[in-house]
Protein backbone atom coordinates (compact mmCIF):
# COMPACT_ATOMS: atom_id res chain seq x y z
CA UNK A 1 0.00 0.00 0.00
CA UNK A 2 2.88 2.40 1.07
CA UNK A 3 4.69 1.63 -1.94
CA UNK A 4 0.95 2.65 -4.72
CA UNK A 5 0.50 5.74 -2.14
CA UNK A 6 4.73 6.88 -3.07
CA UNK A 7 3.64 6.24 -7.36
CA UNK A 8 0.83 8.24 -7.26
CA UNK A 9 1.89 11.38 -8.10
CA UNK A 10 3.43 9.75 -10.87
CA UNK A 11 0.43 7.74 -12.05
CA UNK A 12 -1.71 10.69 -12.06
CA UNK A 13 0.57 12.45 -13.98
CA UNK A 14 0.68 9.57 -16.59
CA UNK A 15 -3.00 9.77 -17.08
CA UNK A 16 -2.64 13.54 -17.92
CA UNK A 17 -2.85 14.46 -21.41
CA UNK A 18 0.25 15.63 -22.96
CA UNK A 19 -0.30 18.93 -24.46
CA UNK A 20 2.24 20.69 -27.18
CA UNK A 21 2.03 24.23 -27.12
CA UNK A 22 3.26 25.86 -29.96
CA UNK A 23 4.46 29.49 -30.71
CA UNK A 24 6.83 31.55 -32.60
CA UNK A 25 6.64 31.15 -36.35
CA UNK A 26 8.09 32.58 -39.19
CA UNK A 27 5.91 36.30 -39.33
CA UNK A 28 5.85 39.81 -38.06
CA UNK A 29 3.95 38.20 -35.05
CA UNK A 30 6.87 36.02 -33.98
CA UNK A 31 6.96 38.18 -30.75
CA UNK A 32 3.18 38.30 -30.25
CA UNK A 33 3.17 34.57 -30.65
CA UNK A 34 5.54 34.02 -28.10
CA UNK A 35 3.86 36.25 -25.71
CA UNK A 36 0.64 34.12 -26.31
CA UNK A 37 2.38 31.19 -25.46
CA UNK A 38 3.03 32.45 -22.19
CA UNK A 39 -0.12 33.36 -21.28
CA UNK A 40 -1.70 30.23 -22.40
CA UNK A 41 0.72 27.98 -20.52
CA UNK A 42 0.29 30.07 -17.37
CA UNK A 43 -3.47 29.47 -17.59
CA UNK A 44 -3.76 25.65 -18.72
CA UNK A 45 -5.15 23.64 -16.22
CA UNK A 46 -2.19 21.59 -14.75
CA UNK A 47 -3.76 19.04 -13.28
CA UNK A 48 -5.82 18.01 -16.23
CA UNK A 49 -2.45 18.59 -18.43
CA UNK A 50 1.16 18.63 -19.07
CA UNK A 51 2.26 21.14 -21.08
CA UNK A 52 5.08 21.09 -22.75
CA UNK A 53 6.14 24.33 -24.60
CA UNK A 54 7.18 24.34 -28.37
CA UNK A 55 9.15 27.55 -30.01
CA UNK A 56 8.95 27.82 -34.10
CA UNK A 57 11.09 29.44 -36.27
CA UNK A 58 11.92 28.38 -39.62
CA UNK A 59 13.17 24.81 -39.45
CA UNK A 60 14.15 25.27 -35.90
CA UNK A 61 11.76 23.50 -33.70
CA UNK A 62 12.43 23.21 -29.85
CA UNK A 63 11.00 22.52 -26.99
CA UNK A 64 11.88 24.48 -24.23
CA UNK A 65 11.71 23.58 -20.44
CA UNK A 66 12.52 24.62 -17.31
CA UNK A 67 15.96 25.43 -15.89
CA UNK A 68 16.90 25.56 -19.53
CA UNK A 69 15.94 22.23 -20.64
CA UNK A 70 15.74 22.35 -24.36
CA UNK A 71 14.75 19.32 -26.55
CA UNK A 72 15.21 19.18 -30.59
CA UNK A 73 11.19 18.24 -31.84
CA UNK A 74 11.34 15.09 -33.91
CA UNK A 75 9.79 15.82 -37.09
CA UNK A 76 9.01 12.55 -37.99
CA UNK A 77 6.49 11.81 -35.57
CA UNK A 78 6.34 15.08 -33.89
CA UNK A 79 7.50 14.09 -30.48
CA UNK A 80 10.53 14.87 -28.37
CA UNK A 81 12.81 13.29 -25.88
CA UNK A 82 13.24 14.04 -22.15
CA UNK A 83 15.76 12.15 -20.04
CA UNK A 84 15.81 9.83 -22.66
CA UNK A 85 12.02 9.28 -22.32
CA UNK A 86 10.50 9.93 -25.58
CA UNK A 87 7.31 12.23 -25.01
CA UNK A 88 4.04 12.04 -27.68
CA UNK A 89 1.70 14.42 -27.36
CA UNK A 90 -2.21 13.85 -27.26
CA UNK A 91 -3.18 17.25 -28.20
CA UNK A 92 -1.69 20.53 -29.79
CA UNK A 93 -2.69 24.12 -28.64
CA UNK A 94 -1.45 26.38 -31.81
CA UNK A 95 -0.35 29.69 -30.91
CA UNK A 96 1.53 30.83 -33.56
CA UNK A 97 -0.62 33.87 -35.38
CA UNK A 98 0.67 34.18 -39.01
CA UNK A 99 2.86 31.35 -40.99
CA UNK A 100 2.80 28.46 -40.51
CA UNK A 101 0.68 28.00 -37.42
CA UNK A 102 -2.68 30.30 -39.28
CA UNK A 103 -2.10 29.66 -42.40
CA UNK A 104 -2.60 26.17 -42.72
CA UNK A 105 0.63 24.65 -42.71
CA UNK A 106 0.86 23.05 -39.64
CA UNK A 107 -2.64 22.08 -39.29
CA UNK A 108 -1.76 19.62 -42.55
CA UNK A 109 1.38 18.44 -40.95
CA UNK A 110 -0.70 17.33 -37.76
CA UNK A 111 -3.52 15.80 -39.49
CA UNK A 112 -0.95 13.99 -41.57
CA UNK A 113 0.31 12.79 -38.09
CA UNK A 114 -3.01 11.61 -36.91
CA UNK A 115 -2.55 14.36 -33.97
CA UNK A 116 -5.36 16.81 -32.94
CA UNK A 117 -4.95 20.60 -32.82
CA UNK A 118 -6.96 23.55 -31.31
CA UNK A 119 -7.64 25.19 -34.29
CA UNK A 120 -8.99 25.30 -37.69
CA UNK A 121 -8.25 22.60 -40.02
CA UNK A 122 -5.76 23.32 -42.95
CA UNK A 123 -8.23 24.91 -45.51
CA UNK A 124 -10.49 26.73 -43.64
CA UNK A 125 -7.16 28.19 -41.93
CA UNK A 126 -5.50 28.76 -45.06
CA UNK A 127 -8.42 30.59 -47.28
CA UNK A 128 -8.77 32.55 -43.97
CA UNK A 129 -5.28 33.53 -43.48
CA UNK A 130 -5.31 34.77 -47.39
CA UNK A 131 -7.33 37.95 -47.32
CA UNK A 132 -8.94 38.27 -50.79
CA UNK A 133 -10.19 34.59 -50.71
CA UNK A 134 -11.55 35.13 -47.70
CA UNK A 135 -13.66 38.18 -48.92
CA UNK A 136 -14.52 36.02 -52.11
CA UNK A 137 -15.96 33.43 -49.87
CA UNK A 138 -17.72 35.81 -47.04
CA UNK A 139 -19.15 37.94 -50.27
CA UNK A 140 -20.97 35.20 -51.96
CA UNK A 141 -23.09 34.84 -48.78
CA UNK A 142 -24.52 38.46 -49.90
CA UNK A 143 -21.98 39.67 -46.75
CA UNK A 144 -20.69 43.29 -47.40
CA UNK A 145 -16.87 43.48 -47.91
CA UNK A 146 -15.36 46.68 -48.73
CA UNK A 147 -14.05 47.25 -52.40
CA UNK A 148 -11.05 45.69 -53.29
CA UNK A 149 -7.99 45.38 -55.83
CA UNK A 150 -5.52 41.96 -55.80
CA UNK A 151 -2.08 42.75 -56.85
CA UNK A 152 0.88 41.08 -57.55
CA UNK A 153 4.21 41.67 -57.42
CA UNK A 154 5.23 41.55 -60.99
CA UNK A 155 2.42 42.81 -62.00
CA UNK A 156 2.75 46.15 -64.09
CA UNK A 157 -0.27 48.00 -63.00
CA UNK A 158 -0.49 51.65 -62.82
CA UNK A 159 -1.14 53.91 -60.22
CA UNK A 160 -4.39 55.53 -62.26
CA UNK A 161 -5.71 51.89 -63.19
CA UNK A 162 -5.68 51.62 -59.24
CA UNK A 163 -7.25 54.69 -58.49
CA UNK A 164 -9.77 54.58 -61.41
CA UNK A 165 -11.26 51.12 -59.29
CA UNK A 166 -10.46 51.67 -55.77
CA UNK A 167 -11.56 55.25 -54.24
CA UNK A 168 -9.12 56.84 -51.85
CA UNK A 169 -9.01 57.10 -48.80
CA UNK A 170 -7.90 53.45 -49.19
CA UNK A 171 -5.96 50.61 -47.17
CA UNK A 172 -2.77 48.95 -48.26
CA UNK A 173 -2.42 45.34 -46.87
CA UNK A 174 -0.65 42.19 -47.27
CA UNK A 175 -2.68 39.58 -48.48
CA UNK A 176 -1.17 37.26 -46.03
CA UNK A 177 -0.21 38.51 -42.61
CA UNK A 178 -1.88 39.62 -39.24
CA UNK A 179 -1.47 42.09 -36.62
CA UNK A 180 -2.17 45.03 -38.82
CA UNK A 181 1.96 44.24 -40.18
CA UNK A 182 2.59 46.02 -43.19
CA UNK A 183 -0.49 47.82 -43.70
CA UNK A 184 -1.14 51.48 -44.36
CA UNK A 185 -4.12 53.71 -44.75
CA UNK A 186 -3.47 56.00 -47.87
CA UNK A 187 -5.02 59.37 -48.17
CA UNK A 188 -3.40 60.69 -51.13
CA UNK A 189 -2.67 58.85 -54.57
CA UNK A 190 1.11 59.96 -54.11
CA UNK A 191 1.61 58.17 -51.28
CA UNK A 192 0.76 54.82 -52.62
CA UNK A 193 3.93 53.58 -53.89
CA UNK A 194 5.52 53.69 -50.53
CA UNK A 195 2.55 51.57 -48.94
CA UNK A 196 2.55 49.42 -51.55
CA UNK A 197 6.49 49.05 -51.23
CA UNK A 198 5.69 48.06 -47.13
CA UNK A 199 3.08 45.78 -47.73
CA UNK A 200 5.12 43.69 -50.52
CA UNK A 201 8.01 43.65 -48.02
CA UNK A 202 5.24 41.26 -46.16
CA UNK A 203 3.95 38.90 -49.11
CA UNK A 204 3.95 39.03 -52.81
CA UNK A 205 0.43 40.00 -53.17
CA UNK A 206 -0.74 42.73 -51.61
CA UNK A 207 -4.46 43.81 -51.29
CA UNK A 208 -5.59 47.65 -51.89
CA UNK A 209 -9.18 47.99 -50.53
CA UNK A 210 -11.56 51.04 -49.69
CA UNK A 211 -11.68 52.66 -46.56
CA UNK A 212 -14.81 51.76 -44.88
CA UNK A 213 -15.41 54.45 -42.06
CA UNK A 214 -17.45 53.60 -39.09
CA UNK A 215 -16.89 51.52 -35.58
CA UNK A 216 -14.76 48.79 -35.70
CA UNK A 217 -16.38 45.33 -33.52
CA UNK A 218 -15.42 42.39 -33.06
CA UNK A 219 -17.29 38.84 -32.48
CA UNK A 220 -15.59 35.61 -31.34
CA UNK A 221 -17.28 32.30 -31.52
CA UNK A 222 -16.22 29.06 -30.38
CA UNK A 223 -17.56 25.50 -30.67
CA UNK A 224 -17.37 23.15 -28.14
CA UNK A 225 -18.16 19.73 -28.14
CA UNK A 226 -21.28 20.29 -30.62
CA UNK A 227 -22.52 23.77 -28.87
CA UNK A 228 -21.99 26.99 -30.37
CA UNK A 229 -21.08 30.47 -28.12
CA UNK A 230 -21.10 33.22 -29.45
CA UNK A 231 -19.04 35.92 -27.24
CA UNK A 232 -19.50 39.48 -25.97
CA UNK A 233 -19.11 41.87 -28.80
CA UNK A 234 -16.27 44.43 -28.28
CA UNK A 235 -15.92 47.83 -29.91
CA UNK A 236 -12.19 49.25 -30.89
CA UNK A 237 -11.46 53.07 -30.33
CA UNK A 238 -8.17 53.32 -31.41
CA UNK A 239 -6.52 56.77 -30.75
CA UNK A 240 -4.12 56.22 -33.97
CA UNK A 241 -5.22 56.35 -37.87
CA UNK A 242 -6.34 52.96 -37.51
CA UNK A 243 -6.12 49.45 -35.28
CA UNK A 244 -2.29 49.31 -36.31
CA UNK A 245 0.26 46.89 -34.71
CA UNK A 246 1.63 50.33 -32.17
CA UNK A 247 -2.43 50.78 -31.61
CA UNK A 248 -3.04 46.91 -30.81
CA UNK A 249 0.00 46.65 -28.36
CA UNK A 250 0.93 49.75 -27.01
CA UNK A 251 -0.58 50.84 -23.91
CA UNK A 252 -3.39 53.47 -24.14
CA UNK A 253 -3.33 53.61 -28.19
CA UNK A 254 -6.90 51.99 -28.24
CA UNK A 255 -9.82 51.17 -25.96
CA UNK A 256 -11.54 48.03 -26.37
CA UNK A 257 -14.75 48.05 -24.78
CA UNK A 258 -16.29 44.92 -23.40
CA UNK A 259 -19.33 44.55 -24.04
CA UNK A 260 -19.52 47.06 -27.33
CA UNK A 261 -22.05 49.35 -26.48
CA UNK A 262 -24.72 48.45 -29.29
CA UNK A 263 -28.49 48.65 -29.74
CA UNK A 264 -30.29 44.91 -29.84
CA UNK A 265 -30.63 45.28 -33.59
CA UNK A 266 -26.74 45.71 -34.09
CA UNK A 267 -26.00 43.48 -31.64
CA UNK A 268 -27.90 40.77 -32.93
CA UNK A 269 -26.46 41.37 -36.50
CA UNK A 270 -23.16 41.47 -35.50
CA UNK A 271 -23.61 37.37 -33.58
CA UNK A 272 -26.01 35.63 -36.20
CA UNK A 273 -23.44 37.25 -39.12
CA UNK A 274 -20.22 35.56 -36.96
CA UNK A 275 -22.05 32.78 -36.07
CA UNK A 276 -23.19 31.93 -39.65
CA UNK A 277 -19.68 32.36 -41.20
CA UNK A 278 -17.95 29.99 -38.38
CA UNK A 279 -20.77 27.17 -39.44
CA UNK A 280 -20.31 28.26 -43.06
CA UNK A 281 -16.60 28.81 -43.14
CA UNK A 282 -15.78 24.84 -40.99
CA UNK A 283 -14.43 26.98 -38.51
CA UNK A 284 -13.20 24.99 -35.15
CA UNK A 285 -11.81 26.49 -32.24
CA UNK A 286 -12.01 30.19 -31.29
CA UNK A 287 -12.29 32.44 -34.04
CA UNK A 288 -12.32 36.17 -34.20
CA UNK A 289 -14.45 37.62 -36.98
CA UNK A 290 -14.36 41.64 -37.37
CA UNK A 291 -16.00 43.94 -39.05
CA UNK A 292 -16.88 47.72 -39.57
CA UNK A 293 -20.41 48.94 -38.77
CA UNK A 294 -21.94 51.69 -40.61
CA UNK A 295 -25.07 53.43 -41.51
CA UNK A 296 -24.99 51.07 -44.70
CA UNK A 297 -24.70 47.96 -42.31
CA UNK A 298 -22.50 45.43 -41.27
CA UNK A 299 -18.64 44.80 -43.38
CA UNK A 300 -17.01 42.00 -43.15
CA UNK A 301 -13.02 43.27 -42.30
CA UNK A 302 -11.69 39.78 -41.61
CA UNK A 303 -11.44 36.21 -39.29
CA UNK A 304 -8.72 35.34 -36.97
CA UNK A 305 -8.61 31.42 -36.82
CA UNK A 306 -5.97 31.65 -33.92
CA UNK A 307 -6.30 35.16 -32.30
CA UNK A 308 -4.28 36.59 -29.88
CA UNK A 309 -4.64 34.99 -26.02
CA UNK A 310 -2.19 37.61 -24.04
CA UNK A 311 -3.73 38.67 -20.95
CA UNK A 312 -4.54 41.81 -23.13
CA UNK A 313 -5.98 40.21 -26.26
CA UNK A 314 -9.39 40.75 -26.99
CA UNK A 315 -10.73 37.21 -26.85
CA UNK A 316 -9.61 36.71 -23.14
CA UNK A 317 -11.61 40.03 -22.42
CA UNK A 318 -14.59 38.43 -23.98
CA UNK A 319 -14.63 35.74 -22.20
CA UNK A 320 -14.16 37.31 -18.66
CA UNK A 321 -17.21 39.63 -19.98
CA UNK A 322 -19.02 36.08 -20.27
CA UNK A 323 -17.96 35.14 -16.64
CA UNK A 324 -15.43 32.40 -17.51
CA UNK A 325 -11.99 32.74 -17.20
CA UNK A 326 -9.32 31.72 -19.78
CA UNK A 327 -8.12 28.38 -17.96
CA UNK A 328 -12.14 27.27 -19.19
CA UNK A 329 -11.41 28.79 -22.49
CA UNK A 330 -8.64 26.44 -22.90
CA UNK A 331 -9.72 23.39 -21.49
CA UNK A 332 -12.83 23.16 -24.26
CA UNK A 333 -10.28 23.89 -26.76
CA UNK A 334 -8.31 20.93 -26.21
CA UNK A 335 -11.34 18.69 -25.06
CA UNK A 336 -13.41 19.63 -28.09
CA UNK A 337 -10.35 18.56 -29.94
CA UNK A 338 -9.39 15.40 -28.61
CA UNK A 339 -13.26 14.45 -28.44
CA UNK A 340 -13.22 15.66 -32.46
CA UNK A 341 -10.20 13.13 -32.78
CA UNK A 342 -12.52 10.29 -31.18
CA UNK A 343 -15.29 10.97 -33.55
Amino acid sequence: MRKMYLLLPYIVKMMKKNIALVAGGDSGEYEISIKSGIAVKKNINPDLYNVYPIVIKGDTWLYKGNENEISVVDKNDFSIKIADQKINFDCVFIAIHGSPGEDGKLPGYFDLLNIPYTSCDMFTSSAGFKKNFTNCIVSSFNIQTAKSLTVKDDSNITLEKIVSEIQMPCFVKPVRSGSSVGVSKVAKVEQLPAAMQKAFAEDNEILIEEAIIGREIACGVIKSLGKTYVLPLCEIVTHNEFFDYEAKYTEGKSVEIVPAPLSAKEETLCKVTSSFLYEQLNCKGVVRFDYILTGKGLFFLEMNTVPGFTEESIIPKMVREMGWNVSNLYSMLIEDALACKKA
